[in-house]
């Protein structure tokens, strides 16, 4: 049995390698690896596939990046070739990126059945382009793994019927959990000066926060006030930048630094007192850690990080940021 591996960003990465392992094992699949290269360069991409063990991807389609559409419709076309090639009997996507959604169209209109990793999770906010990725994606998959029970009611509450869902939990914690320890010996908050428990960690790249400059000023006014309690480091995203830079903002008193590989940035929220992010996956990995996170944004999709975890919706504002500060 023939399966496409379809990884494009990021987050995906530490979702695809156990997979990838563990097909390995199995003498009677052939796992074939995608890249689509909506992330291509070294910090975003290269690194994460030496830290994670991850082979070299067999394809690249190298499609980089443009707008949502310009992306989604590169990844078509690009991948489709790939199936009509390739003939798999399964294609796998995972997490819910551009990438996500448009292998998944591709396949299933050559018929090919693709299986979901991560599915069922929703923000119920459809103005976050990776919402309507997920949804389409769901709707389209003959094979849904969830990483969460909510997220098997949100499938069931959409029509989908339960001989599709399978709870099989979460393979970006298996990850996590695989590499923890060799993170453990890095000396990485040694390099940034600063003691276990008494810094906070800061990750920004969603559009509603670093598009916007009102909110990109407000986030960073917050964090320059956290800054006089503690250190603040913020391994910095290309698209914060180029807008820092584009509305003129200031980051005085908080520690901007490169974007890290896997292994060098799982060190930094083990140690720290307090994340505040706008990623999905950080949400996730802080409750593994039993570290406070405080969510730059006003839903969450990943729930189970607030009933269970150590997670609490701070939303964008300064005022609620500074006040849910106490959380740490």
């Amino acid at each position: 049995m023939k399966i496409l591996n379809v990884v494009g960003a990021r987050p995906n990465f530490m979702k695809i390698a156990p997979i990838v392992e563990e097909m390995k094992k199995a003498s009677d699949l052939k796992g074939v690896l995608i890249h689509t290269g909506q992330h291509y360069d070294e910090a975003m991409s290269d690194v994460f596939f030496r830290d994670l063990g991850i082979p070299v991807p067999d394809v690249h389609l190298g499609v980089g990046s443009g707008t949502h559409a310009e992306q989604t419709a590169r990844v078509m076309v690009e991948f489709e070739k790939v199936c009509v090639e390739q003939k798999p009997d399964l294609v796998v996507v995972v997490g819910d990126v551009n990438s996500t959604m448009a292998s998944t169209i591709v396949a299933v209109k050559l018929l090919i059945p693709v299986a979901h990793v991560e599915a069922g999770l929703r923000s119920f906010d459809r103005a976050m382009p990776e919402e309507i990725n997920r949804i389409v994606t769901d709707a389209l998959c003959e094979i849904l793994f969830t990483t969460s029970r909510d997220a098997d009611e949100n499938l069931k509450r959409e029509g989908v019927t339960p001989a599709r869902i399978h709870f099989v939990g979460n393979v970006m914690i298996d990850t996590l959990m695989r590499h923890r320890t060799k993170a453990a010996t890095l000396d990485v908050i040694s390099r940034f000066k600063v003691q276990p428990g008494s810094y906070a960690l800061v990750t920004l790249h969603r559009p509603s926060n670093v598009d916007e400059p009102g909110v990109l000023g407000g986030i960073l006014e917050a964090l320059k006030e956290i800054s006089n309690a503690m250190p603040v480091i913020f391994p910095i995203h290309p698209r914060a930048v180029r807008r820092i830079q584009e509305f003129g903002l200031d980051t005085t008193g908080i520690r901007t630094v490169e974007p890290l590989g896997y292994l060098e940035f799982l060190n930094l929220p083990s140690n720290a007192r307090i994340v505040l992010t706008d990623s999905g996956g950080l949400q996730e990995e802080t409750t593994i850690l039993g570290v406070p996170c405080m969510t730059l944004r006003n839903n969450t999709e990943r729930p189970v990080t607030i009933t269970h975890g150590t997670n609490m919706l701070a939303g964008p504002d300064k005022s609620r940021i500074l006040d849910g500060f106490g959380f740490a």
